[in-house]
C-alpha cells in the first residue's frame, strides 16, 4: 500500500539500475540547462567568491578573472560526463564500475558521499545563517539549519521527475531576489578596499578553490540526465550542462568577490558579516528596503534548496552503489537518513565556518580531478568513445566488469606528486611554495597518464 501511495504521489522508487531505452523518453532537453542553472543560482556561489579577497588577498578585478577562466576550464568535466546519462542510461557511479570494477568502485563512492554530504552541510549552514539574520537573531542559526534541511528532504524525497519540475522554475525567484539585493547595495560595492598586487601563488590557489567547486559536479553529472532520449545530440547535453553551470557560478562568485572587497569600507556590513557571514551581509545590503528586504533575504535562503535537493538526490543513489544489498531499500529512505546525519553535523560545523569551508573545498578537488581523468581515459582510449561498449547487462557482474586495480592504482599513485603541489593551512608542499596549489591539475593529468599503461596491463592479465 505504501508503494502504491508513493507511486500515485509521483515519488520515484527506482534506484541505481540502468534505464532501458523505453524509459529514456524525455525530450525536454532544455530542462538539462534549467536544472543545472537552478542548482547553482543561489548564494553558495557568493560565499565562494568571498574567499578571493578575504582568504587570498586578491582585488575584485583579479578575483573576477580567476573565477572566469578557472570556471571555463573546470566546467568541461561535468559537462562532458553529463553526456553519458542519455547515451547509456546509467548513473555516474554505476558508469564508474566500468573503470573501477564492481567492488573497488566503493572507494570513489565513499569519497563522493563525503563530498556531497559536505556540500549539503555548507548549504544548510548558509541557509540557516540567512534565516537567523532576517529574524534579528530571534531564530537561531541552528533552527534555520533544521528548516533548510527538512525542506530539502521534502523535494529530494520525491525523486527525479519532481526534482526536474522544481528545478525548471526555481532559478526564477532566485535570480529576481539576487538582482534586488544587488540593486539595494550596489552603490556600496564600488567602494573596494585597497589590496596588495596579486601573486602567482594566490591566483593559482584561489583558482583551485573555484575549480573545486565545479569539478565535483562531474561525479553526479549523469545522475541528472539519465531519463533523456538517447537520440539527443551530445553537443546539446554538453552545452546545456556547461552553460547551466558556468553562467550563474561566474556571476555569483564575482558578486561574492565584490561584496568581500567592499566589506572593510562598510562598517554595518562588517558587523553583519561577523555575526552571520554571507547571510548577515545580504541582510545589511537589503536593510534599505525594510520589511520587503527581509522577505528577499528569506527568498535568498530558500534559493539553496535547488542545490541541496539535487545533491541529496545524488547521495541516495550513491548509498545503493556502495552497499549492493541496499538496492532493495527504496531510494527515498536514504534521503531521511541523510537528513538525520546532516542536521547535527551542520550545527557543529557552523563554528569556525569559513576556515572549515576553505579546508573542505580544497580537499575535494583533488580526488574529483583524478576521477575525471580516469573515466575520460577509459572512454576515449580503451572504449574508443563508443557508448555502446558500456554493456548494461553486466552492470553488477563482477566477473565481467574490469577488476579496477588499474583505476585505483593510478589514482593513488598520482597523489605522490599531488601532495607536494598542495597548499593548505595545515600543509604546503615544496612545489606549491613556488607555484601555489596546482594539485587538481596534477591529479587529473597524472592519473590519466598512469591509467593507460596500468589498464593495458590489467586487460592483458584479466582479459577484461
Amino acid at each position: 500500500m505504501l508503494s502504491k501511495a508513493l507511486r500515485l504521489g509521483r515519488v520515484e522508487q527506482r534506484g541505481i539500475e540502468p534505464l532501458a531505452l523505453e524509459d529514456r523518453t524525455d525530450r525536454r532537453f532544455f530542462n538539462i540547462f534549467t536544472i543545472w542553472c537552478s542548482m547553482n543560482t543561489n548564494i553558495l556561489g557568493v560565499l565562494f567568491g568571498l574567499l578571493g579577497p578575504m582568504a587570498y588577498g586578491l582585488s575584485l578585478r583579479d578575483s573576477a578573472l580567476v573565477i572566469l577562466f578557472f570556471c571555463m576550464l573546470s566546467t568541461v568535466a561535468p559537462a562532458y560526463l553529463a553526456v553519458f546519462g542519455p547515451k547509456t542510461g546509467m548513473r555516474q557511479m554505476i558508469l564508474a564500475r566500468y573503470s573501477f570494477g564492481r567492488y573497488i568502485v566503493s572507494v570513489p563512492v565513499l569519497l563522493n558521499l563525503a563530498t556531497l554530504t559536505g556540500f549539503i552541510v555548507i548549504l544548510c549552514v548558509v541557509g540557516g545563517q540567512c534565516l537567523s539574520a532576517v529574524s534579528r537573531e530571534s531564530l537561531s542559526p541552528n533552527a534555520g539549519i533544521v528548516i533548510i534541511a527538512l525542506l530539502s528532504l521534502l523535494i529530494s524525497f520525491c525523486g527525479f521527475r519532481v526534482l526536474h519540475i522544481y528545478e525548471t522554475y526555481a532559478f526564477i525567484p532566485a535570480l529576481i531576489a539576487i538582482t534586488i539585493a544587488v540593486g539595494c547595495g550596489g552603490d556600496r560595492l564600488a567602494d573596494q578596499a585597497p589590496t596588495e598586487p596579486a601573486t602567482a601563488a594566490a591566483v593559482i590557489s584561489f583558482g583551485m578553490i573555484v575549480a573545486s567547486y565545479m569539478i565535483p559536479w562531474a561525479a553526479i553529472a549523469s545522475d541528472l540526465t539519465t531519463y533523456f532520449d538517447p537520440k539527443v545530440p551530445s553537443w546539446r547535453v554538453f552545452s546545456y550542462t556547461y552553460f547551466g553551470l558556468l553562467i550563474p557560478t561566474v556571476l555569483l562568485m564575482t558578486l561574492g568577490a565584490a561584496i568581500a572587497g567592499a566589506i572593510p569600507n562598510n562598517p554595518s556590513w562588517w558587523l553583519a558579516y561577523e555575526v552571520n557571514l554571507v547571510g548577515g551581509v545580504l541582510r545589511a545590503m537589503l536593510s534599505r528596503a525594510g520589511g520587503f528586504g527581509d522577505f528577499v533575504v528569506v527568498v535568498l535562503s530558500l534559493t539553496l534548496l535547488g542545490n541541496t535537493a539535487g545533491t541529496m538526490y545524488a547521495i541516495t543513489l550513491n548509498f545503493q552503489t556502495l552497499v549492493p544489498w541496499l538496492i532493495r531499500v527504496p531510494r527515498y529512505g536514504f534521503a531521511i537518513v541523510v537528513t538525520a546525519i546532516v542536521i547535527p553535523v551542520s550545527i557543529r560545523v557552523a563554528d569556525g565556518f569559513l576556515l572549515n569551508l576553505e579546508n573542505f573545498v580544497a580537499l575535494i578537488g583533488y580526488w574529483s580531478a583524478a576521477f575525471v581523468g580516469i573515466l575520460a581515459t577509459e572512454h576515449l582510449v580503451f572504449r574508443r568513445g563508443d557508448y555502446a561498449s558500456y554493456d548494461a547487462a553486466i552492470w553488477q557482474d563482477a566477473s565481467r566488469l574490469p577488476v579496477g586495480a588499474a583505476a585505483l592504482a593510478s589514482g593513488v599513485l598520482s597523489f605522490g606528486l599531488v601532495v607536494p603541489c598542495m597548499a593548505q593551512v595545515w600543509w604546503t608542499g615544496p612545489i606549491a611554495e613556488t607555484t601555489g596549489d596546482i594539485g587538481f591539475e596534477i591529479a587529473c593529468v597524472l592519473s590519466a597518464v598512469l591509467y593507460v599503461p596500468l589498464r593495458y596491463a590489467e586487460k592483458s592479465w584479466t582479459g577484461r
